[in-house]
């Protein structure tokens, strides 16, 4: 008889949810991998590892999976924006208003 082992996770009130470590171990997930569900019609839901698609951009994957050893190995190096270079970027991002507060929209998600 298989052994079945079972888990849980909590939903935040953004409707995320860490996936447990058992889970990332099976399905052999690294970080920015792509996390497949299947809906059956009873209600069952079959978690998978997705497959990269045509759409995915391995070159940047590679690049944010630099970065964020990188600042792990690192966190010393990480500076400040100084004033000068906010001061340029403002006026390309001034009239957009972030509220990190608010749960996504369904677009977002």
């Amino acid at each position: 008889m298989a052994i079945t082992l079972e888990v849980e996770s909590t939903l935040t009130d953004r409707y995320q949810t860490t996936v447990p470590e058992i889970v990332r171990l099976a399905l052999r997930l690294n970080k920015r991998d792509k996390i497949h569900y299947a809906i059956r019609p009873g209600g069952e839901v079959v978690l998978t590892r997705a497959e990269a698609s045509e759409g995915d951009d391995p070159v940047l994957g590679q690049f944010l999976d630099f970065l964020a050893k990188n600042i792990a190995s690192y966190p010393e190096q990480l500076q400040a924006l100084d004033a000068g270079l906010l001061e340029r970027i403002h006026p390309l991002i001034g009239g957009i208003d972030v509220n990190l507060d608010l749960p996504l929209s369904a677009d977002d998600e």
